[in-house]
């Protein structure tokens, strides 16, 4: 059985606790975070014990879940994979390139699994509708919402858009040759709304948007293809997809003979998945995915390498659209 601990038991931490605690084929031996009161609450919630320091929980376990604020996932990470532990860690893998560099080549001298927290990969959702998004060429995403300062410590870039540049990159097989950026700071010294274009060598395009500013919530990505397009809807757990009809050419024939109008559904095959009655949520999914792979020994279906391949191009976001907002502030 998989002896696991968690760091970090603030909004996310605490639901990893949970959730831990449920699974059969691994134990929560213990929490650890600064505010030891709320360690406390949640590890008595989970009927498991707190650490009040984090060497005693990690000298007391197999593998670690790190849910702490980005700013220190790099000196847990590290101090967890020294110690010779295999690690979960929320996304983004850490807040700057060469830390995310540096875990992985300690994880790979030392044979211990990464994985990333981007859930959405797990989203029954996407479960339910990747087998269908094949060679996309053209990708949009939009995730909004309104501001809490949850997360704001970094750029929304990292906070939200992360997900779906690491989405992107899953289902896009191919460099990305240019990208182009814009973005604004608002409530914070960061950026807080953005939006990019990302141009694939092989002609594929992503429009991607982020905001954490809005009045409203939407996580939503659509994807265009040669035979179809999918739109994802992660908040309502719904996914429309959309082909063309197997008769549109015999259609299309008789409406040059007859002269008579077309209806849609001559068109175009309609086909609704509602993802909502699967039997576990994302979270559930994704933790039990980051077990399995330590178990069994498996590559994590998000591994370090996908961590720092989204971080990288989110950086990149990051510094385009900083660069050009002092380019425009000197030109004032």
């Amino acid at each position: 059985m998989l002896k696991i601990g968690v760091v970090g038991v603030g909004h996310l931490g605490q639901h990893h606790a949970r959730i831990f605690a449920q699974m059969k084929n691994c134990k929560l031996v213990g929490v650890f975070d600064q505010n030891m009161e709320r360690a406390t609450e949640i590890a008595n919630k989970n009927n498991t014990k707190y650490f009040d320091k984090y060497i005693d929980l990690l000298n007391n376990i197999d593998a670690v879940d790190i849910s702490a604020t980005t700013t220190y996932h790099y000196e847990l990470a590290k101090e967890a994979l020294l110690a010779g532990k295999h690690i979960f860690i929320e996304k983004p893998i850490t807040a700057e390139l060469w830390q995310a560099e540096e875990l992985l080549k300690i994880a790979d001298e030392k044979s211990l699994k990464i994985q990333v927290g981007h859930i959405e990969r797990f989203n029954p959702v996407m479960i339910d509708s990747a087998d269908i998004i094949k060679n996309p060429v053209f990708i949009e995403s939009h995730r909004i919402a309104p501001f809490t300062p949850r997360g704001s410590d970094v750029p929304v870039i990292l906070d939200l858009m992360i997900h779906d540049i690491d989405l992107i990159l899953s289902f896009v097989d191919s460099k990305i040759k240019h990208i182009s950026a814009s973005g604004l700071s608002l409530f914070t010294k960061s950026i807080d709304i953005a939006n990019a274009r990302l141009e694939f060598e092989n002609g594929a395009i992503a429009n991607v948007t982020s905001s954490r500013v809005a009045l409203k919530r939407e996580r939503k990505i659509r994807f265009f293809q040669k035979d179809a397009y999918i739109s994802a809807n992660f908040q309502d757990q719904e996914t429309n997809i959309v082909k063309k009809s197997k008769n549109l050419n015999n259609v299309l024939a008789q409406m040059m003979f007859s002269g008579d109008d077309i209806k849609a559904e001559d068109l175009v095959d309609s086909k609704f998945i509602d993802s909502s009655n699967h039997e576990k949520d994302a979270l559930t999914l994704e933790l039990e995915s980051f077990v399995d792979a330590v178990v069994n020994d498996k590559e994590p279906i998000v591994n370090g390498n996908a961590g720092l391949r989204a971080l990288r191009i989110a950086l990149k976001i990051v510094n385009l659209i900083e660069g050009n907002n002092k380019k425009n502030k000197d030109l004032l």
